[in-house]
């Protein structure tokens, strides 16, 4: 019997993650921080890899709660959906006349918010990033510990937070400008969908989340196409891209391919394991084309990209700010010099005793400059990544180089390098050591966006925990401010956890850098007061979107706020102090052309 039991699990093997990580999610099998669920025959069941402190111990309970949230957008939009008027195709060039720009909108939603869009049909591109948190990490544990959220494999997590979807759209096509010798635009913390096939970064970046095997996870972009062909809103895809979108004659095999996670041993390193013939290949592509078209063009529209804020009512003259909101726009744009980088349509006063009279350049100002920064952002010992450097049950290691891994951004991305993507210009890639480390200058729109009853980001609340920057060190909006003010007054030598006695993190100490070179100067010192920093953070938060009409789908959250503490401190509690730390992998910074002029350490 013992044998026969050792054949049977030997058989079932390959697909004991699938089922473990539906029960998970389904409540049914608890998995405590730290803990590797095993079989009688040690067989995993789920990836775990981590030490106790890394997986906050709600993680299960909270993953089913977005699972059950995003059941109830999806049935909106799908009610929404079957009372849209059907388009009419005329003209010549054919368009869908009335109700198209409806139709390729609500294929959008429901492509967003789809859970089948994954290999156990328990990730949705929306598990990661939902509305009442503008866009970004719905989970406020997930966003406090361990900063990136896991995927489709429980529980294998990427290596950043979640980057918000609002006016990523509006992005454009990465390019180098060579009289600045800056690179402007793409998708992503190190611009990596630069547009450069379909023109729309943002469209490009749709196309990642399915195929990351740290996120949605499906093995074969084709994956994608077989799985809408049996979707419910199939239709709504025909009528909007045609009839024959999904002629594709998909082998026996395909489901099976589809329902094994990416970076599975049994592909052998394939990420075309579905054999198609070369015209179905084309066809299955092309439906991935058009997927990432109708995501973008539900998040450019006023659903997610909404100019519903309270600054925006301000600049049409139909809000005034209070008095702590007007000092900190006037902050913003002189002594806190964040107009420099988040552009908000006006001009910048870095003199002391000048004021702006400029009026509004723009009346739809982004808060953004598309371009990239290194900010000087500690390493964050609490990120998952670092940790995932064991194989799981189906044969792949998400980071075979564990603390040796430093996160370069834009520089990996030109160099094509480990944990990034391709890079489609060569001629890009002779300039990574002048950018290793900037992450793209992300838009501060929603960036303070929160769900109706946790009303701030801020301790002592009741408030939302998100992660700030691209690894979430930063808990707040009072320490991001607080960082820019006085990073360089309280810099010292250590890593995160090391703070000299007498000093706080956050509050009178930062660590170092965890890339060194090509730091941004022109933040670091800039002598706010505390009162100050406050009264920006109150600006901040006049750039959530939901004042003049009510943001769609912000009304969804079901779980907790949290209280108390304060926001100069918020997170500290969980503060980890960081392992000495290896040098940096040679495949991560042995890389030509390599960093400098200062050696990554």
């Amino acid at each position: 019997m013992r044998e026969e039991k050792r054949r049977w699990i030997g058989l079932l093997s390959p697909f004991a993650g699938i089922i473990v990580a539906f029960l998970i999610c389904a409540g049914l099998i608890p998995v405590q921080a730290g803990e590797q669920e095993t079989d009688n025959d040690q067989h995993p069941r789920v990836y775990n890899p981590y030490p106790p402190s890394i997986v906050p111990s709600d993680l299960s309970s909270e993953i089913a709660r977005v699972l059950r949230e995003l059941d109830v957008i999806e049935s909106r939009a799908l009610a929404r959906w079957h009372a849209l008027k059907p388009p009419i195709l005329t003209g010549q060039p054919p368009v869908l006349q009335n109700t198209g720009t409806e139709a390729i909108e609500t294929l959008g939603e429901l492509m967003l918010y789809d859970k089948n869009i994954s290999p156990n049909r328990n990730q949705a591109c929306a598990s990661c990033h939902m509305p009442y948190a503008g866009f970004g990490g719905p989970i406020p544990s997930v966003n406090l510990t361990m900063v990136a959220f896991p995927g489709t494999v429980h529980f294998r997590a990427g290596k950043r937070t979640a980057q918000r979807h609002p006016y990523s759209p509006f992005f454009p096509v990465l390019q180098y400008n060579q009289v600045q010798g800056l690179f402007f635009g793409g998708n992503f913390f190190d611009s990596r969908a630069t547009g450069y096939q379909l023109r729309i970064p943002d469209a490009e970046q749709a196309q990642s989340p399915p195929v990351d095997t740290l996120e949605m996870g499906l093995p074969d972009t084709a994956c994608i196409a077989f799985r809408l062909s049996h979707a419910v809103y199939r239709p709504l895809f025909e009528e909007v891209w045609g009839k024959g979108s999904f002629d594709i004659n998909f082998p026996h095999e395909t489901a099976r391919i589809c329902a094994t996670p990416g970076g599975a041993a049994v592909f052998g390193g394939s990420t075309t394991p579905i054999p198609l013939s070369a015209s179905d290949r084309t066809r299955a592509n092309t439906v991935y084309d058009h997927w990432a078209q109708s995501v973008d063009s539900y998040e450019q529209s006023v659903q997610v990209s909404a100019f519903s804020s309270k600054f925006d009512a301000f600049l049409a003259g139909k809000y005034k700010l209070t008095a702590d909101e007007m000092a900190g726009f006037k902050l913003f744009d002189g002594k806190g010099n964040c107009n420099s980088c988040h552009l908000d349509g006006r001009g910048t006063t870095l003199k002391s005793g000048q004021t702006d009279s400029s009026a509004a350049a723009m009346v739809n100002p982004l808060f953004t400059c598309f371009g990239s920064a290194n900010e000087g952002v500690p390493l964050n010992p609490r990120n998952a990544f670092y940790y995932e450097t064991k194989p799981d049950s189906y044969g792949f290691t998400p980071n075979p180089y564990g603390f040796g891994y430093r996160d370069l951004g834009l520089g990996t991305f030109l160099r094509s390098g480990f944990g990034s993507g391709p890079n489609p210009n060569v001629s890009w890639r002779q300039y990574a050591p002048t950018v290793d480390g900037q992450m793209q200058v992300v838009t501060a729109r929603d960036v303070a966006l929160t769900p109706p009853q946790c009303p701030t980001t801020e301790a002592p609340g009741p408030y939302f925990q998100k992660g700030f920057f691209h690894n979430g060190y930063i808990k707040s909006l009072k320490q991001l401010v607080h960082f820019y003010n006085t990073r360089d007054k309280y810099a010292y030598p250590v890593t995160s956890g090391h703070c000299p006695p007498g000093t706080t993190e956050k509050v009178d100490c930062w660590p170092m850098p965890e890339v060194r070179n090509n730091i941004d100067m022109t933040s670091g010192n800039l002598g706010l007061t505390d009162d100050e920093e406050n009264q920006i953070v109150k600006f901040l938060e006049t750039l959530s979107d939901g004042f003049t009409r009510p943001y769609l789908n912000s009304d969804i959250f079901t779980g907790s706020c949290m209280k108390g503490g304060s926001a100069a401190t918020q997170g500290n509690e969980f503060l980890i102090p960081t392992p000495p730390l290896p040098p940096c992998a040679s495949a991560i910074c042995g890389v030509a052309p390599v960093p400098g002029p200062k050696p990554i350490p």
